[in-house]
């Protein structure tokens, strides 16, 4: 008997997700579920709900901002669940008007016909890893920001430095410079400060990022040397199982050998 199949659209949203369903094999039949609470347990609730019958549930979302925990949540329950790339998903010619409940039917059409193309999903500890390097690069364009905001400060009140910058010297070059007015004091502090601030973040999130990867490297030569432990021994056994068997050989292999200097020996039996 053939399994019924769903395939689900889920326009997932911060609050709400949008659902449509579309069953196998019927082309024109795609039903719009409506739209639910962007939570586990409403997750859960719909997919107890489509599959009640029987029948196996295929979901399909947009990547975005939300993340994965969908496709993880309903991964765990058994479920299959692909995140599509936004760019490829094929769209025709005028059709500009986006809504909730469109996406979710084209999601779900699109998905039974086979023509979503799904991106790889990585795990929490790899996303947190992804976390860590956006955050030390937010840190990195803060600090050229800054940086950046200092210059123009400095160059629109005629100061600029001609050598390379952001050094000891440069710093002792900026506590000597002279305004006209104190509230350029109370900016160039500012300024500093800020840019300070930013480079202590950045220097911070490097030194973890630079411990995290030696950890890793640690652990995968922990792996690796218990790979080679485990195919020595591996190699240790089978070569003295072969050394015993060359020593004693097999009961066919020394009738045959018997046989044939017997028939040498005795050429006239």
């Amino acid at each position: 008997m053939e399994h019924t199949i769903t395939y689900v659209g889920l326009d997932v949203h911060k609050d709400t997700i949008a659902v449509a369903a579309a069953e196998r094999g019927n082309r024109g039949d795609i039903r719009r579920y409506g739209t639910i609470a962007n939570t586990p347990a409403a997750l859960r609730s719909l997919a107890t709900k489509l599959g009640h019958n029987g029948a196996a549930l295929r979901f399909g979302y947009e990547a975005g901002p939300c993340g994965y925990g969908a496709q993880r949540l309903l991964t765990a329950a058994g479920h299959d669940c692909v995140v599509v790339a936004p760019s490829l998903i094929p769209r025709r010619p005028g059709d500009r008007i986006k809504t909730d409940r469109r996406d979710a039917i084209n999601l779900a059409k699109l998905h039974r016909a086979g023509e979503l193309t799904p991106v790889w999903v990585p795990d929490q500890a790899h996303e947190a890893i992804r976390d860590l390097v956006r955050a030390r690069q937010a840190a990195v364009r803060t600090v050229r920001q800054g940086r950046q905001q200092l210059s123009g400060f400095l160059l629109r009140h005629g100061h600029h430095y001609n050598r390379p910058a952001w050094t000891l010297m440069h710093r002792r070059w900026l506590s000597g410079l002279q305004f006209e007015h104190a509230a350029h004091y109370i900016v160039l502090e500012d300024c500093i400060a800020t840019i300070e601030a930013a480079t202590a973040r950045r220097d911070r999130l490097e030194s973890v990022r630079r411990l995290h990867e030696g950890l890793q490297s640690f652990l995968s030569i922990r792996r690796m040397e218990a790979r080679r432990r485990k195919a020595s021994a591996l190699w240790l056994r089978f070569s003295q199982s072969f050394a015993r068997r060359r020593q004693r050989p097999s009961q066919p292999m020394v009738r045959s050998t018997i046989q044939r200097l017997g028939r040498t020996t005795n050429p006239l039996a």
